[in-house]
């Protein structure tokens, strides 16, 4: 490091004494400021910024956010490896490392980002991005059980109820391979992060026999909410969104972290290396982590912030609110995705696809 330091040192004197041999020559022209795209593509969830927050971005400094949107991470990761391009993009947590390997993202620039300051501890140098390289915790929660209390028989206490033949063709699950493989283990006593191949076998065994009790689909929420609302579907997983939404239609909702744990997610920040603009996306997620702002978009979308000097700005009912940021006990009992091996990466994807595959031969036999 000291080497690098001297070189543009060298360098200074030397065009010093350039200039005074020659007092008509130019002086070196200085650095420019970076400038801010006019367009930035952000690709999340649907539904997932809300669109006052994108107009005061553009208000403020002259660029239009594109809103796309996914139903899954895995297709959002699909578009890009197929090369497609954007500026920013939410990623669920245990793909950074892969996407990160693969060349697909950026290192971000933190002397562009001095709201990162404001991210909590717990939310920095995890283990699947050290030093935080490739990404910013955007938001967080566990993974819990939704039924309607009015039209079960008795009260869900774990994942093992999505099993239960009561309820067959009653219980929807969304096909997100890391949530719902990773339910499949913890039903079994197993970890979210086994790379032992019988218990992932075991797991197939126990996705496939879902299957036949439930309902699968993408995490489309309209078609969700309905189905829970109109009785069609009485118990699912899902998370604080999805809970708030169904206490907003006055249904009674009963919301369960398992007993056998719950599941820790995160969503990330990121931006894609074929990002043709990186300074604009690293303004737009700094703006974004304006307390301010972050306490903004939880008002509004009710899931919680990894942004610490955003919470003295959160509607108290929902700051208290246990569904939303749960307590610490809570928060002990749920497993946290660890990055894989590339042997038990192989393995879980492998899984996953052998599950997929059953479940098309089944659906293609109904």
């Amino acid at each position: 490091m000291r080497a690098r330091a001297l070189r543009p040192l060298l360098c200074a004197a030397l065009a010093l004494g350039l200039l005074a041999a020659c007092g008509d020559a130019e002086p070196p022209a200085r650095p420019t400021t970076p400038t801010l795209a006019k367009e930035l593509i952000f690709l999340s969830w649907a539904e997932d910024l809300p669109e006052s927050i994108m107009e005061e971005f553009t208000k403020e400094h002259g660029v239009k956010v594109i809103y796309q949107s996914y139903e899954t991470t895995e297709e959002a990761i699909t578009k890009l490896r197929a090369g497609q391009v954007y500026d920013v993009v939410v990623i669920d947590s245990p793909y950074v490392p892969e996407l990160a390997a693969e060349g697909l993202l950026a290192e971000i620039d933190h002397r562009n980002v001095p709201n990162f300051k404001h991210i909590s501890p717990n939310f920095r140098d995890l283990a699947y991005d050290p030093g935080n390289r490739y990404s910013v915790t955007y938001n967080w929660g566990l993974t819990g059980l939704l039924a309607r209390a009015d039209l079960i028989e008795q009260p869900v206490t774990g994942w093992n109820d999505l099993w239960d033949p009561r309820y067959a063709g009653r219980v929807l699950v969304f096909d997100l391979p890391n949530y719902l493989l990773g339910i499949a283990l913890q039903s079994l006593g197993f970890s979210i992060n086994s790379e032992d191949p019988a218990e992932l076998e075991a797991a197939l065994a126990r996705l496939l026999a879902l299957k036949a009790n439930a309902r699968t689909s993408g995490y489309v929420v309209p078609d969700s909410d309905e189905l829970f609302a109109n009785g069609e579907i009485v118990i699912m997983y899902g998370w604080a969104g999805d809970v708030l939404r169904a206490r907003a239609r006055g249904l009674d909702v009963e919301y369960v972290l398992p007993v056998q744990g719950s599941i820790q997610w995160a969503d990330n920040f990121v931006i894609p290396a074929a990002s043709p603009n990186q300074y604009t996306a690293e303004a737009f997620i700094d703006f974004l982590l304006r307390p301010e702002i972050s306490a903004r978009i939880v008002n509004e979308q009710h899931y919680a912030t990894a942004n610490e000097a955003a919470y003295p700005l959160i509607n108290p009912e929902i700051r208290n609110d246990p569904v939303i940021f749960p307590p610490i006990e809570d928060m002990r009992r749920a497993e946290v995705y660890m990055p894989l091996s590339p042997a038990g990466k192989t393995l879980h994807d492998d899984v996953w696809q052998r599950y997929m595959a059953g479940a098309a031969e089944a659906a293609s036999s109904d």
